[in-house]
């Protein structure tokens, strides 16, 4: 083993057999914010060998307390571009595209054109979220889906289990509602938790796109379930 190799530590877990097929695979990560961001990254660093990312925000303020490329320097940049500068630094190699814009339901068909091994949706908007499940099932791909992880404190009670077992998670009940409409009841792995939200964490609010509440977050609770969605990705990808 080349101990200067940037791999050598994950094939020595992992074995060279795994990490070749890491480095063959393929991966699409859709939403950069808490989650999705950590995901892009910690797939990123197992080794992946060529990523799809896709945001089209930019960083603000409040996105400090959680998002791991949101600094004051980054406030005003494009999420899709930020993370993607720190990817290639993790990993030259890599084979990037950037998709810096959003994608709602109508065109995740043309998203998914390209055959992905693996497809992570850290997406925090029900519609556009919804199609890329639906779209997911109907080319046959595998996807992990980021329930809600806002007014949640405790790690320790994140779970992983098919999109049909979520309980006590209000978003993860929006999506399955509206997936059953279009004829999907099984068959998402989902990363949830059904701890409890107080109605004293959700505020109304009109200033922001494509949402209508917002929910407290703490540091810690996005990027963690971020790395669960990771875990989903490598463990699968390298059986």
């Amino acid at each position: 083993m080349n101990e200067t190799d940037w791999l050598s530590r994950t094939a020595l877990l992992i074995g060279k057999d795994s990490l070749e097929r890491l480095k063959k695979s393929y991966v699409l990560v859709v939403g950069l914010g808490g989650v999705g961001a950590v995901a892009a990254e910690m797939i990123c660093r197992a080794g992946v060998g060529a990523m799809t990312i896709v945001d089209g925000d930019v960083f603000n303020t409040t996105n400090r307390n959680r998002q791991i490329g949101a600094l004051q320097k980054t406030e005003g940049m494009s999420k899709a571009k930020v993370i993607a500068k720190k990817l290639m630094d993790i990993n030259p190699d890599l084979i990037l595209t950037v998709k810096d814009n959003y994608h709602k339901g109508e065109d995740m068909p043309l998203l998914l054109e390209t055959t992905f091994d693996f497809v992570v949706d850290a997406i925090d908007t029900l519609t556009p979220k919804v199609y890329l499940l639906f779209h997911c099932i109907q080319k046959g791909l595998k996807v992990v889906s980021s329930m809600g992880s806002g007014g949640k404190l405790n790690p320790a009670l994140i779970k992983v289990d098919d999109i049909s077992k979520t309980n006590h998670c209000d978003f993860a009940y929006d999506i399955r509602k509206r997936l059953h409409k279009l004829g999907v009841y099984k068959g998402i792995t989902a990363v949830y938790s059904p701890e409890a939200v107080s109605k004293e964490s959700k505020i109304t609010i009109s200033n922001e796109l494509n949402k209508k509440s917002m929910v407290g977050t703490i540091s810690y609770m996005p990027a963690m379930f971020g790395c669960y969605c990771a875990y989903v990705v490598v463990s699968q990808l390298t059986k």
